[in-house]
């Protein structure tokens, strides 16, 4: 059953006639969690938008080392997958379900026609793009220019729970924040050392978040 319309309340408010019948007449996917999306060579035919759950986006090197390029949740698109379908290319990276995902597939040629009949629509797809693509030229500027330290604090703080405990592996952090394994191991091991965190197995503990947070702000 299409159930665009119970997931994205307000985006069917601000859809033109031309977007519910795009919507009305696209195909609702799920995916199970560890699901692949597209592979990178793949080539692009539908335009996708999450309904419901949690997709990341990742390239890899020939060496086999990955880096997040971005993480997709209700409502987002792709904006590789918009980049693809503008240029007609094959897919630069992969995405894999986090969590059991609901998405729109709408096929590439309904996209391209509603992008020329329907001004809302064009603008909800540019305004996607826009911001996924601000988020790439930030994480450039990270991996390029910034200190492992700080955006590993960064990460600990933000994607913490209630007890202040960060779910993940070593390796996970490293594709993360597009780092090598051994040298986030290091860091961590160096703020275990001053008290900071507690390292488990699969998990961190972070003892003192005003320590992490200093960090995170140098």
């Amino acid at each position: 059953m299409n159930n665009w319309r119970q997931l994205l309340p307000e985006l069917e408010k601000s859809a033109d006639d031309i977007i519910c019948q795009l919507f009305d007449n696209s195909l609702v996917v799920t995916l199970e969690k560890d699901s692949t999306v597209f592979h990178q060579g793949d080539a692009c035919s539908n335009y996708l938008i999450i309904l419901d759950g949690k997709v990341k986006v990742f390239t890899r090197a020939e060496n086999g080392r990955e880096i997040l390029l971005y993480r997709l949740f209700t409502g987002d698109s792709c904006v590789l997958t918009t980049s693809c379908l503008f240029g007609n290319k094959n897919y630069p990276a992969e995405g894999k379900t986090e969590t059991a995902v609901t998405a729109l597939a709408i096929p590439a040629t309904q996209f391209n026609e509603a992008l020329q009949q329907s001004t809302t629509f064009r603008e909800m797809v540019f305004s996607a793009f826009s911001s996924h693509l601000s988020d790439l030229i930030t994480l450039v500027e990270e991996v390029a220019f910034g200190k492992v330290d700080v955006r590993l604090a960064k990460l600990l703080l933000s994607q913490c729970d209630d007890e202040n405990t960060f779910t993940s592996t070593h390796q996970n952090i490293a594709t993360e924040l597009g780092s090598a394994r051994e040298v986030i191991s290091r860091q961590l091991k160096d703020l275990e050392s001053k008290g900071y965190i507690l390292i488990n197995r699969g998990s961190i503990n972070i003892i003192d978040p005003t320590a992490l947070q200093d960090i995170a702000n140098s």
